[in-house]
């Protein structure tokens, strides 16, 4: 399976995990992901969409299983995670391809899932983002990645990012998981991902402003880590378009002390919390005045998105329109 040697673990207990990795062309990055779980879990999943590079290949030298299934969008392809896959363990940790699970994180797993007592149903753990060989600050910090599968499923308002929902009630891990996506040190790379990330923020956020999309978590600046992203996407949708976009990057740049990250951190927030966000204010903008002018519908393109991204069949209206 691989040729790593196994990575000893806290009274030599192998930690009841199944591993899963997301993956597309992803040579540059998978390497460094599956060693930081190959020796951990004796569980670990690759589910490809479709790579020609040599993904696959070094995917079968360390995980024990690789899949295949067409690529939508990531919260499909983590739902296919849950209801598919043959996961050996109720526990399930869920990287991306450029993801490093830290000797500290996978530590405090194994001592959270060996302690007596009722356990949540999933954890938090610390979210590093490397940008051309740097550390970035004022990203979202905590992420959830270790779920009991059989008590999650996914958020399906999200048309940029994925949330999962539980059953149960979350706590948190000491460690971290270190995004580091070396694809990103092509500048085209990133542009040409954000403009379609730009694309489906701006129908998201239409679509909630309009009322026909709403979150599944209660928005509250009180509550996990989730809550409270909803919360202030709420207050990020109050604030004129336009404008938004300098206030972020002020707010990155100086408040968090995005400064303090060299050039290539001004070159990200730059072009993260400013460009990117102009962006979408433009394809927002626009499709606004569509909707006004009558030559979009909600309804249409509730449909359009859902059907383009897989959520719904050829025909047929999506639930609750």
């Amino acid at each position: 399976m691989t040729d790593l040697d196994p990575i000893s673990t806290p009274g030599g207990v192998v930690p009841p995990v199944s591993v899963v990795v997301l993956t597309y062309m992803e040579e540059l990055n998978i390497e460094n992901c599956l060693r930081s779980v190959a020796g951990w879990s004796t569980d670990i999943h690759v589910l490809d969409s479709g790579s020609t590079d040599r993904t696959v290949d070094i995917a079968r030298r360390y995980a024990h299983h690789v899949h295949f299934h067409p690529y939508v969008d990531h919260a499909s392809q983590v739902a296919y995670v849950i209801s598919e896959l043959p996961l050996k363990f109720e526990w399930l940790l869920l990287l991306d391809a450029d993801n490093e699970v830290s000797t500290e994180l996978k530590q405090s797993i194994d001592e959270v899932l060996a302690e007596a007592g009722e356990l949540k149903d999933g954890y938090y753990s610390v979210h590093r983002h490397i940008f051309r060989g740097r550390e970035v600050r004022g990203l979202k910090r905590w992420w959830l990645r270790l779920i009991r599968h059989r008590n999650a499923e996914v958020e399906e308002s999200e048309l940029v990012d994925w949330r999962l929902r539980l059953r149960g009630s979350t706590g948190f891990l000491r460690g971290e998981i270190t995004e580091h996506n070396l694809k990103e040190n092509d500048l085209d790379f990133w542009i040409d991902k954000h403009q379609k990330f730009a694309t489906r923020m701006a129908t998201e956020e239409a679509l909630r402003r309009g009322g026909v999309i709403r979150w599944s978590v209660q928005p509250r600046l009180s509550g996990n880590p989730d809550e409270r992203m909803a919360w202030f996407k709420d207050r990020w949708y109050s604030l004129p378009l336009f404008v938004r976009p300098f206030l972020y990057f002020g707010y990155r740049y100086f408040w968090r002390r995005g400064f303090l990250d060299g050039w290539d951190g001004f070159l990200f927030h730059f072009l993260q919390a400013f460009w990117f966000r102009l962006v979408v204010d433009m394809k927002l903008s626009n499709l606004e005045h569509q909707i006004a002018a009558g030559e979009v519908r909600l309804h249409d393109l509730a449909v359009d998105h859902r059907r383009a991204f897989g959520r719904l069949p050829s025909t047929g209206d999506p639930p609750g329109l």
